[in-house]
């Protein structure tokens, strides 16, 4: 059986574990949080480094994207210098093939991209992909970006405005804490509303969970919501909110839904590759396996 690591900066209380079987292969995919420690983090990685046939980094990317642009985060690249002999997923090769994916699926099969929906993007450049896709598909997009990570209240208002402020921006962020730009360790569990009036305006908000927990406001009615990572506790707490829609971006394993870091880590060891996959050999493998949203309608 082949062993599937995340290690996590976030909440140790979303820790999860399960044995799956993909393609004829067995799998336990294991999420192990560190409550924003990023030294047990490392010694995690470096304890299991060989051991497991893929790492997550989880709670935290390696890699932002703002058109063609690819910046680095210097807290997260130290972190993957942990591990030697296992290769080490963020996510985002899978955020940039699967997600779109979704979005093209939504868009052909289901009317929620129906009108060309105001959509509020947490953030852009986390989920570049995902952007894109909805930005093809006639929604109207604003992206939290600045108000979200580093507190300044300019939304933004196309996929242009995004990649200049990135060409400006991204290369002095990157070097931040990542604590400073993305809610790490107990900070997931907390919710402090912020920027209403983008929420009530948006008919469909999108994005990181972590990003949408800690910011959204207490009114969430008719809301569509598009995430990856959702526990029971999650789905629980947007339906109180009045949340009409979740569609889930990673399919659900027994009871969650794991983040796109773990599924990413998934297919390379379902491939048998030690090394990040190209868009191609992620496409392949995404429609042997026949993923697909999910989508549940909570106010029913």
């Amino acid at each position: 059986m082949k062993r599937v690591v995340s290690i996590s900066l976030g909440s140790a209380k979303r820790n999860h574990a399960v044995d799956v079987e993909l393609l004829g292969q067995s799998c336990r995919v294991e999420r192990i949080g560190t409550d924003g420690d990023l030294k047990e983090m490392v010694k995690l990685i470096e304890r299991m480094d060989g051991e497991v046939a893929a790492f997550g980094l989880g709670g935290m990317d390696l890699y932002v994207f703002a058109g063609e642009k690819r910046y680095t985060l210097r807290e997260a690249k130290n972190v993957v210098k942990s591990a030697k002999l296992s290769p080490i997923l963020d996510g985002s090769g899978l955020k940039n093939t699967l997600e779109r994916k979704v979005i093209q699926h939504l868009k052909k099969n289901t009317e929620l991209l129906q009108g060309a929906p105001k959509v509020l993007m947490m953030s852009g450049a986390d989920r570049f992909g995902m952007a894109e896709a909805l930005n093809a598909a006639g929604c109207r997009l604003t992206m939290g970006d600045l108000i979200f990570t580093i507190g300044l209240p300019l939304p933004l208002r196309s996929l242009k405005a995004l990649e200049r402020v990135a060409g400006l921006l991204a290369p002095l962020l990157c070097q931040l804490p990542l604590a400073m730009l993305y809610p790490v360790g107990k900070q997931q569990e907390e919710n402090t509303p912020k920027a209403p009036a983008l929420f009530a305006e948006a008919e469909l908000i999108a994005g990181d969970f972590h990003f949408i927990r800690r910011y959204m406001p207490l009114d969430l009615r008719g809301k569509i919501i598009i995430t990856n990572t959702t526990t029971r506790d999650d789905v629980a707490l947007l339906t109180e909110r009045g949340v009409k829609t979740l569609v889930t971006t990673t399919p659900e394993l027994y009871g969650r839904t794991f983040g796109t870091n773990v599924m990413e880590a998934l297919l390379v060891a379902i491939s048998g590759k030690r090394r990040e996959l190209g868009a191609a050999e992620y496409e392949e493998l995404l429609n042997a396996i026949n993923f697909a949203p999910r989508i549940t309608h909570l106010q029913q």
